[in-house]
This record gives structure tokens, C-alpha cells and sequence, in this order.
């Protein structure tokens, strides 16, 4: 067990938390919440001894096996299922020792190793790891594909089955899903609900919390408090002492007031579809957590859009993909005022392609795309955090898309999305992944669309965040289209499901749990179809030869990618560069001017072919996941 007794952990000068006490009993599944900053990566940092206690004592039992995910990937050239199986290192240990003994021909040792490899399951561990990684979005092909040939976010998918791959007694997980589609994410739940060990789990999925946890731990006002049960139960726990709190007494009310009337307005038009019944039940239990959300510090909502066209927008007879590749063929799709639409489907099958097609983003390969004269569109996507001008503050991003607001009224808007005082000024460069994500929100909001494109808009983003972004889009007026792993999510704003699969894109006549049902369904499909026999007949030879004729196909996709590294790192080097030089204060003096002018003028270009490369780089990326 893990034991903390009056535990106090600080940052600087910045009390994380004090005076807190609980216990990890072995096998507990806890799950860490608390706001972004509040410390809940630090008390893994505690666990894993790279931090140490300012006050307080911590203690866990001796030779305990604790597994965490690495948070950079070396470019290694070893196969992606042996850098998996490298997370079994009492395997590796036992490896090593075998060949220097065979080496020394002893005999007795080796058949002493045998055994002790026969007790770990070491025989298996290829097997294991194929599991893992197929469970994780990897196709068969792509286990033997170098680690170093994969994108940055496969390759934190390897180190996620790497550290499952660890036969650990304490397995540590922050943001697991973060970079996992909701197939991969189903996957991971079943898989955890399993796991035999101690589990501490940080995440900002509601669903995935309530499913496996059965202990949360939650850090806010400099205190770690532990509550029995699952994050719901927990929500229950915290409105009970937050009822009590009279400040937060009429916001609260507001709140309630605003949601079910919401309840009301939908269950007056639900239909008998299974996806729209388990919405209202969603819906219906958002009394009970808005009470927990009272003290959020987010509040906005989106304005009315006014008059809305209809068809807002339709694709018709589109074959979209890249090159000579079609991902989704022949697809028709009108979207309505009011459509609330939830893209569903495995992990390159076509959802974000769809989604850029619906943006204007990228052009279909054939067919038709018709805007309506009026149309609107607030589109959400990772890439579009990059865009951010990273010199410039909250308020100027604002600033350049209403010229006329007064300072006040975009300082009041910020302040609905926590950037508030001094924050609205600072430069974005260093920012969280979830206050650029926060800031990208904003924008998309201030810009009053009638037609939203949501592509994974709960990636970085808390569980205060999260809900005031549902609580939102429950409101809006205008239609929307959404993919996302976040379930709570798509249950709480979508009322339809399309699945985008097998190159098609159709109406999905269920709810989440039917299509957890229909995924697993696919995999005893795929599964039979593989023919065992034929695989184990490829020799090693041939395999060889495969590999290196699929290396050939992809290389103009590898080159293109490393030459867009290439350039984005060139570009940086230079930038820093002209950092420094403009750091220098000899440079400000009046016979300076004119080299002055010209720095900050080549400072602002580099600032442009920066951005370009960058979006240069991820669609590299793209078009090279997409291929594969």
C-alpha cells in the first residue's frame, strides 16, 4: 500500500498542497482530478522519486514494480513491437543473462533461465505485445515498421503499450486518452478494469473515470482529499459540501434553471432513436453535476447566430482522400438548422478528412460542395492551436477579430474562459496545451458561426472546461458536427450519429453502447479473416523483402515529412538566433534604428515561414498516417 501522512509538496514558492493524509490500498483503481496547475502530475513525480516531500512522510513497500508513461520517444530504429516489449524489463534482464550464458555453454544456468522465463510468461511476450498494440489503433503490418518511422502521436500510443507491456505492481496513467480515438479509448477501459495492480489514473474523461475508478482523489485549495467511489459518486459528494456554501448558493440555481429547461425544450422532441433516449438520460443527470460545478471558473455561452440558411451546407457524390487515395467514396451529406451530428468510426477511416472537406479545408476529389450564402463556420482542430500567434496575448488574438470592442468588453469575455488581470496580456509561447485550446474556444466563439466543426475539441482541456463547454453547445442555436473520444460529450450535445466506415459515411441506429458493441463485432470479423497458417508460412527472407518494398512505397512520404522537420528546425535555430540579437541592449541606441527596424521586419517574416513550415510538417504527418 501507499501511505501519505500529513503530506505538503510546493513548486517554488506555490503551496501544491499541505497537511493531507490518505491511503492506496493494493488493487484500488483511483482516479486524480483537480484543476490544471492544482499538482496532480507532481504527486506522480512524488510516487516515482523525482520529487520529494517538503513536509510529511511517504512511505511504499520495498521492490514494488511501478510503470508510468514516458513522456519522450527516442528516434530509435528497432522495431515498434520490440520497443513494446521493452516495457517488460524483467524479460529483458532475463534475455541478456541468457545469451551470456549461452555464450559461456553453461548448461544448468540456461536451463534454470528457461524456467525462470517460463514463470514470466516470457514466451508469450510477442503475443502480449501484438495485442496491446492492435488494441491500440496499430495495424499488423506496422509492428515491424522502426519507432522512428512513426508520428508523434503513434509513437506516444507505443509508449502507452510499452508501459502496459510492464508487468507492474503500480501503474501510473496521465491523460492516457489524450492522444487516442474512441475506439482505442474503449479498448484501453476494458483493458484497465482488468489490470490486477494498483492503478492511479489522471484524466479528464468523465465516462472513462466513472467506468474504472473506484477511489478518486481529488487536489483543490491546497488539500488531496480521497472519496470513496467513482467520479460520479464523487460529483455527489462535492455539490453536497458545495450546497452548502451560500456564496455559490444562486449560481448554482442559474445553473439548474438553465439546464433543465434545456431537458425540457429536448425531451419535447425526442424521437424514438436509441442514441436520443440516452441523451435525455444524460441530460437528466446534469442537475446533480452542474451542483458539483458551481465554483467553475468558466462561463460563456455562445451568442444567437440569427437567421440560419438551410441547407447550411450539403457535399454531394464526394470521393475525399489524398492523392490517388480514396478514404470515403461517393458520400452525400446536407446538414440542417438544429442538425447535432456525432462522426463515429476506427481510427483512419476518414472522420477528420470528412470534417476538413465540411470546412472548406481541403477540396473533395470529386463531387460537388455547396455553402449557403450565409454561412458561418466555427471549425475546431489540434492544428489550429499551432496557428496562434505565440508573441502575441489573449486580448490582441481578440482584438484583431473585433477592432471596435472596447478593451473592457473583450477583457469580460477572456474572463468567461479563466484568462483573467495580467493573463490577457502575457505572450501565448507559454501557454498549456489547455489554455491555447481554451483560447482557440474563444475565438471560435466570438465569432458568432452558425455552423460548428468540432474535431477532438476536449483534447488538453479539464473537467471544469469540459462541462462549460457542454453546458454551451447544449444552448447554441445553430447545427453542429462533432468528433470526439469524449462520450460524456457526444451523449450530452449530439442527437444523431453518423459512422464513417468501409469508405462510407450512413446513419448509425443506436447509441455509444451499441457501437462499443459493433466495434467488437468488427475485431471477431477482422480477426477471422487473417488466416494464421499464411502469416507463420512467410518466412524471414520474405518478410525482409515486404518490409523493404513497403519502405520503398512510403519513402517519398518519410522524405517529405524529415524535409518538413528538417525546415521547422532550421527555422527555430534561426529564430533563436534573432532573439538574441534583439536581446542585446546596445541595439536601442539611436544609431542603431535602422538595423533595429530591419530585425524586427525579419523577426515578423521568420514569425510567417515559421507557421507555414509548421503546417507544412503536420500535413506530412497527415497524409503519412492516412497512407498507412
Amino acid at each position: 500500500m501507499l501511505n501519505f501522512k500529513n503530506i505538503a509538496l510546493r513548486r517554488g514558492v506555490k503551496v501544491l498542497f499541505e497537511q493531507s493524509s490518505f491511503t492506496l490500498h493494493k488493487g484500488q483503481k483511483v482516479g486524480f482530478t483537480g484543476a490544471n496547475g492544482a499538482g496532480k502530475s507532481s504527486f506522480f513525480a512524488l510516487i516515482r522519486g523525482e520529487l520529494h516531500l517538503d513536509s510529511g512522510d511517504f512511505t511504499l513497500p520495498p521492490h514494488l514494480e511501478i510503470a508510468h508513461v514516458a513522456q519522450e520517444t527516442p528516434p530509435v530504429a528497432c522495431s515498434a513491437i520490440d520497443y513494446v516489449i521493452d516495457g517488460d524489463q524483467e524479460l529483458r534482464r532475463l534475455q541478456q543473462q541468457m545469451d551470456a550464458v549461452e555464450q559461456a555453454q553453461d548448461g544448468l544456468k540456461l536451463a534454470e533461465l528457461h524456467g525462470a522465463l517460463e514463470v514470466i510468461g516470457g514466451y508469450t511476450a510477442e503475443a502480449r505485445a501484438s495485442r496491446l498494440m492492435n488494441g491500440l489503433g496499430f495495424r499488423a503490418e506496422q509492428e515491424a515498421n522502426p519507432v522512428n518511422s512513426f508520428s508523434g502521436g503513434w509513437r506516444m500510443r507505443l509508449n502507452l503499450a510499452q508501459a502496459l507491456m510492464c508487468r507492474s505492481d503500480v501503474l501510473l496513467l496521465d491523460e492516457p486518452t489524450n492522444h487516442l480515438d474512441l475506439d482505442a479509448v474503449i479498448w484501453l477501459q476494458d483493458w484497465l478494469c482488468k489490470y490486477p495492480g494498483t492503478l492511479l489514473l489522471i484524466s479528464h474523461d468523465r465516462d472513462f473515470l466513472d467506468a474504472i475508478t473506484d477511489h478518486i482523489v481529488h487536489i483543490e485549495q491546497q488539500r488531496a482529499d480521497i472519496y470513496t467511489g467513482n467520479y460520479s459518486a464523487f460529483e455527489k459528494m462535492r455539490a453536497e459540501k458545495l450546497a452548502q456554501q451560500q456564496s455559490a448558493f444562486q449560481k448554482q440555481q442559474r445553473e439548474i434553471a438553465h439546464i433543465q429547461s434545456f431537458v425540457d425544450r429536448f425531451k419535447a422532441q425526442a424521437t424514438k432513436a436509441r442514441q436520443a433516449q440516452s441523451r435525455i438520460k444524460a441530460l437528466e443527470r446534469m442537475e446533480l453535476i452542474a451542483q458539483a460545478h458551481v465554483d467553475s471558473p468558466f462561463d460563456f455561452s455562445f451568442p444567437d447566430p440569427g437567421r440560419i440558411p438551410n441547407p447550411l451546407l450539403s457535399i454531394n457524390k464526394a470521393d475525399i482522400g489524398y492523392g490517388d487515395k480514396i478514404i470515403i467514396r461517393q458520400t452525400g451529406l446536407s446538414i440542417s438548422p438544429g442538425d447535432r451530428i456525432g462522426l463515429l468510426g476506427p481510427n483512419g477511416a476518414g472522420k477528420s478528412s470528412l470534417i476538413k472537406v465540411l470546412a472548406g479545408e481541403m477540396q473533395p476529389l470529386t463531387g460537388t460542395r455547396e455553402a449557403a450564402e450565409a454561412l458561418r463556420i466555427g471549425y475546431f482542430a489540434q492544428h489550429q492551436l499551432e496557428q496562434l500567434h505565440l508573441d502575441e496575448s489573449p486580448l490582441w488574438h481578440v482584438q484583431q477579430l473585433d477592432i471596435q470592442a472596447s478593451e473592457k468588453d473583450l477583457r469580460n469575455f477572456l474572463g468567461g474562459f479563466d484568462f483573467r488581470g495580467d493573463k490577457v496580456l502575457e505572450a501565448v509561447k507559454p501557454f498549456s496545451g489547455g489554455e491555447k485550446a481554451r483560447l482557440v474556444l474563444a475565438l471560435l466563439v466570438y465569432q458568432n458561426p452558425n455552423l460548428l466543426l468540432l474535431d477532438e475539441p476536449t483534447n488538453h482541456l479539464d473537467l471544469e472546461m469540459r462541462h462549460a463547454l457542454s453546458v454551451a453547445l447544449q444552448d447554441f442555436q445553430g447545427a453542429m458536427v462533432v468528433v470526439s473520444h469524449d462520450r460524456h460529450l457526444l451523449r450530452s450535445v449530439t442527437d444523431q450519429l453518423l459512422l464513417v466506415a468501409e469508405g462510407k459515411v450512413q446513419p448509425f441506429d443506436g447509441d455509444l453502447d451499441d457501437y462499443r458493441n459493433w466495434l467488437t463485432e468488427q475485431k471477431k470479423i477482422d480477426n477471422k479473416s487473417q488466416e494464421p497458417e499464411t502469416i507463420l508460412s512467410v518466412s524471414r527472407k520474405d518478410q525482409r523483402k515486404l518490409d523493404a518494398e513497403r519502405r520503398q512505397k512510403f519513402k517519398p512520404l518519410f522524405d517529405a515529412l524529415k524535409k518538413a522537420e528538417s525546415q521547422v528546425e532550421k527555422l527555430l535555430e534561426q529564430q533563436k538566433q534573432l532573439e538574441a540579437q534583439l536581446a542585446d541592449p546596445a541595439l536601442y541606441a539611436d544609431n542603431e534604428k535602422s538595423r533595429l527596424k530591419q530585425l524586427i521586419e525579419s523577426k515578423a517574416q521568420l514569425a510567417k515561414d515559421l507557421e507555414q513550415a509548421e503546417m507544412a510538417w503536420l500535413d506530412a504527418e497527415e497524409l503519412l498516417e492516412n497512407a498507412q
